[in-house]
């Protein structure tokens, strides 16, 4: 799997391609310290995924997200950061950010994170999930689902892959696959990463 570290802080830049690159599956093909070195870096290499600090010189993290999303929408980005308020998430999340985890993550938490972003699911902090939903906000799970329906808006949430969803619930891909369609449709959403914020939403703390 191909990554590019996008980070203003050269020990940070250097430190996740120490830790990373001991995953035999990660391989760093680039770093960036700021949004205009990173859209170079994905015009000439096309990552898979890019981990993406939120405030850099130049050009910042919600810009070159933007950015990659409209030209290169196959790259998968993860907002990697100490920042958890509500508004960079949420405008990290609408530039196109289909993950935000916090630095202070161990190694291991955040290579498996990067598979599952990979894999094409989303990718939320719990911690961060909490900071985007109000208080006032929290429901029990919609009636309009079924049991099955919400088990797999939960595993979701908490960020399975369709195959790990599978295997917890004795489930085929195939099955999930459809019935996320299914729940996407009923609740009109368009994908996982929103769904993972409206699960949030429905439950109590």
């Amino acid at each position: 799997m191909k990554l590019v570290i996008v980070d203003d802080d050269p020990l940070v830049r250097q430190s996740l391609t120490l830790l990373l690159e001991k995953e035999t599956d990660f391989t760093v093909i680039g770093v960036a310290a700021n949004g205009e070195e990173a859209l170079r870096l994905c015009e000439t290499h096309q990552p898979d995924v890019i981990l993406m600090d939120i405030r850099m010189p130049v050009m910042d993290g919600i810009e070159c997200t933007k950015r990659v999303s409209e030209t290169w929408p196959q790259i998968r980005i993860m907002m990697l950061t100490t920042f958890k308020d509500e508004q960079n998430i949420r405008l990290a999340l609408n530039a196109g950010a289909k993950g935000y985890v916090l630095k202070s993550s161990s190694i291991d938490d955040m290579a498996q994170q990067i598979r599952t972003l990979a894999a094409g699911s989303s990718v939320l902090d719990a911690d961060v999930l909490k900071e985007i939903v109000s208080p006032t906000e929290q429901y029990q799970l919609v009636d309009q689902l079924t049991k099955r329906e919400n088990d797999i808006v939960e595993a979701i949430a908490k960020g399975l892959s369709n195959q790990e969803i599978a295997n917890a619930l004795f489930l085929s891909v195939g099955t999930v696959r459809n019935t996320l369609s299914v729940i996407l449709d009923k609740l009109e959403l368009r994908d996982r990463t929103q769904l993972a914020i409206f699960y949030w939403k429905q439950v109590r703390k």
